[in-house]
């Protein structure tokens, strides 16, 4: 069993928020977030450096509140980096000393190497898939990684063999992150220009629906992301989840209903509620999307959560 599991269990961690909100609802989440049952919080922009509404001092002011709060604060830098303003923001991300990075893509890592031993965490994004490449990153000073998403949990127990010095994050809910493009799907959509888009993605708190020819959710738009129209959801996986090592579940944030989401998953993970009741009441909330947890089973990612 992971070093960083205890006895009151998994810790429950809220991943970077993925959509453009408004400010003042951004704001309010993270306010609301101060007294949430989650132990951890990644701050800052990973998709798109045009949104700029919220600035890097704002995204300190943010941490320092939720520092104060308890929680455990990383900053997050964007995983596709395409400018010289966007390496720039970058580098001010980590070499800050107040606060650990999550690293989004390698350009973060050679930048970190050259600000000392200053311990981080490997996004999801990086890829990390056999065990030589983990310690690789952990002779760099990594002391924490987010598993890549597709990996089952049977694979990520082997990658990282318990006891670790490197604590295992895997996602636990939210919209699956698929795939970055140099260019705006979201814009495209809309038939504009990337650098006139217009900010449409403002118009869509959980990303924009894409369906097949039959009607069915397929993909969601977010700028230059594309995501799983269902969200990946643990909750009945205490079982794997512990089996395989993992100290830590990523809760990535939606727009409707996350607070009830965050409770129930500490209710399981952290109080023993069982997961596959916890399943059921999460199934009549008003998320933007179907369950499911193929990837975690080792089956296709699509698969009904169960």
């Amino acid at each position: 069993m992971s070093e960083d599991m205890n006895m009151t269990g998994i810790e429950l961690n809220v991943g970077p928020l993925l959509y453009w909100w408004p400010r003042n609802a951004l704001l309010d989440f993270y306010a609301q977030l101060a007294d949430a049952p989650v132990q951890g919080i990644v701050l800052g922009e990973l998709v798109c450096s045009r949104r700029n509404e919220i600035k890097f001092e704002d995204w300190l002011a943010i941490a320092r509140e939720l520092r104060a709060a308890g929680k455990d604060v990383r900053l997050a830098t964007m995983a596709l980096v395409m400018s010289e303003a966007e390496l720039r923001s970058l580098r001010r991300v980590c070499e800050q000393d107040e606060f650990p990075v999550e690293a989004g893509d390698a350009g973060a890592l050679a930048v970190l190497a050259r600000c000392g031993n200053k311990p981080f965490t490997l996004g999801p994004h990086l890829n990390v898939y056999n065990a030589d490449a983990l310690q690789e990153h952990a002779q760099l000073g990594a002391n924490r990684w987010v598993a890549p998403v597709e990996l089952s949990l049977d694979a990520v127990a082997r990658i990282n063999p318990q006891p670790s010095a490197i604590a295992t994050e895997v996602w636990g809910f939210g919209r699956l992150p698929l795939a970055f493009s140099a260019r705006c799907f979201t814009a495209r959509h809309y038939r504009l220009q990337k650098d006139d888009c217009q900010f449409r993605c403002r118009d869509d708190a959980d990303g924009l629906l894409l369906t097949t020819g039959e009607g069915e959710p397929f993909l969601a738009l977010n700028g230059i992301q594309t995501q799983s129209a269902a969200l990946q959801c643990l909750i009945a996986q205490g079982d794997a989840v512990r089996e395989a090592g993992v100290g830590r579940l990523r809760l990535s944030p939606c727009g409707n209903a996350f607070t009830e989401v965050v409770s129930l998953f500490d209710a399981v993970f952290r109080q023993g509620k069982d997961g596959h009741v916890a399943l059921a009441e999460m199934r009549q909330l008003p998320l933007p999307g179907r369950l499911v947890d193929g990837f975690a089973r080792r089956e296709p990612g699509l698969v009904e959560a169960a």
